[in-house]
């Protein structure tokens, strides 16, 4: 009896202060040792640092030592006690643990190492191919996922960090997997497609709406990782430019009725507007990619001094409106409506005819406004000159425009075959003030 309670004594003073057979720490065996011995042999293990995945050394470190010292006793003692039974276990245990005082090489220098080993072998390697959905010809469909060899990083490295300090690093295999096509962000991305298929924008240009139905417009989409979607919008873009053709009017010719009642054709000059096809082709494509549902034609341009285009706001007399400045040449006469109704009319005499200087005919409108004014340019006869005016207009770049010519003493109807001006409007100084007050910037000025 003496005995046995002897040996239990022994036993449990033994189970008190030592580890148990079969317990590793870092992979170093510590059965049977204190905890100050255990301290002992983690601080004089050699660290090979090879790096292994599966059977595969993928780095070949150099050696160092682990940097365990006596403050480290309380970490150990912690580990005895988790380990620690009141009879003799021989159980296989390994724990990990790191030394106060960290190991640059292996915490950062190898860790580096092994990710970039990593990155450099996933290029040789298959990359796995994700299922995802996607519209083709008009048609949803899904794609196949493929399987890769690519190794995945981000859980190797995990891996990594929970064996810094064992001697070798076995690094668990771990590739990377691909999306499904039954997984829930390929079903996702398909009920995005298929909203996207029903939706519709009305598109406004002037005065008509265009009915814009995706199942028509979008033939090739594919919906991103972030369950937007990216369009092919090779079909909308050929569809505004068809808008564009029938409806704008730059460059074009506009039908007109004279002051005698007459219908003439005039060819559209600065006066006019387009869409910029490709701007308008993307405003919509967003519209349907965020579930916007109507939309105005923002995106009008024109050329002259003003480059938003002129005549975009006017629907009526074939796009001229009611308010503009008619020139005949042939009658040498000018015409000023507003909102319809003549409210001036006077002789003019314009450009010079035998010289090549007619005032230039088609459709413009008045660029600007100034008001005294100087100008400067050339004609026939005088290669430079520059005057001053009470009143300028212009409708042209070029510098042709409406203003008063006090030094003009030919008026008559045939002035303009050799008497004419350099291309402009010359208008008597009697009635300028009044042609000047009625005519406005941006309005129509047509020239036959």
């Amino acid at each position: 009896m003496i005995i046995a309670a002897l040996v239990f004594g022994i036993m449990g003073y033994y189970q008190a202060t030592h580890f148990n057979a079969n317990v590793t720490i870092n992979g170093v065996k510590v059965g049977h040792l204190k905890p100050e011995q255990v301290v002992s042999k983690l601080a004089s293990q050699t660290l090979k640092n090879d790096v292994f995945i599966g059977d595969e050394k993928i780095i070949n470190g150099k050696n160092t030592v682990a940097k365990f010292t006596k403050q480290d006793l309380s970490a150990v003692n912690r580990v005895f006690k988790k380990q620690q039974t009141w009879v003799p276990s021989f159980k296989t245990n390994n724990y990990a643990l790191n030394p106060a005082e960290k190991d640059d090489y292996r915490s950062s220098t190898l860790k580096k190492q092994v990710e970039d080993r990593l990155k450099q072998l996933n290029k040789k390697l298959k990359a796995p191919k994700d299922a995802y959905a996607y519209i083709e010809d008009g048609d949803l469909k899904v794609s196949k996922s493929e399987a890769g060899e690519q190794y995945d990083i981000e859980k190797i490295m995990s891996d990594y960090d929970k064996q810094e300090y064992n001697s070798e690093i076995h690094l668990t295999l771990s590739r990377l997997h691909p999306i499904k096509e039954d997984s829930k962000i390929v079903k996702d991305k398909t009920k995005v497609l298929k909203s996207l298929m029903n939706q519709s924008v009305n598109y406004s240009v002037q005065n008509k709406v265009y009915a814009l139905n995706a199942s028509e417009l979008i033939k090739n989409a594919k919906a991103t990782s972030k369950m937007k979607v990216t369009i092919d919008p090779s079909e909308l873009k050929n569809k505004i430019e068809e808008i564009n053709n029938n409806q704008s009017t730059l460059n074009k010719k506009f039908q007109f009725k004279t002051h005698t009642g007459k219908i003439i054709s005039v060819q559209g000059q600065s006066y006019g507007w387009a869409l910029n096809v490709s701007k308008e082709t993307d405003r919509i494509q967003k519209a349907f990619e965020n579930g916007t549902t109507s939309l105005k034609a923002y995106n009008v341009y024109g050329v002259g001094y003003s480059t938003y285009g002129i005549g975009y706001h006017n629907t009526t007399n074939n796009g001229i409106g009611t308010s503009y400045a008619e020139v005949s040449i042939a009658e040498q006469k000018i015409w000023i409506y507003k909102n319809g109704k003549l409210v001036i009319t006077t002789d003019v005499v314009t450009g010079r005819h035998d010289t090549n200087e007619d005032t230039p005919k088609g459709l413009w409108y008045v660029m600007y406004k100034e008001s005294p004014s100087t100008l400067e340019g050339s004609e026939a006869g005088n290669a430079h000159y520059s005057v001053k005016v009470d009143y300028w207009a212009p409708f042209t770049l070029s510098g042709c425009g409406f203003h008063d010519a006090s030094w003009r003493r030919n008026w008559k109807k045939d002035a303009y075959l050799t008497q004419g001006s350099g291309g402009c409007v010359n208008t008597p100084p009697s009635v300028m003030k009044t042609v000047y007050d009625n005519l406005e910037q941006n309005e129509p000025v047509i020239i036959y």
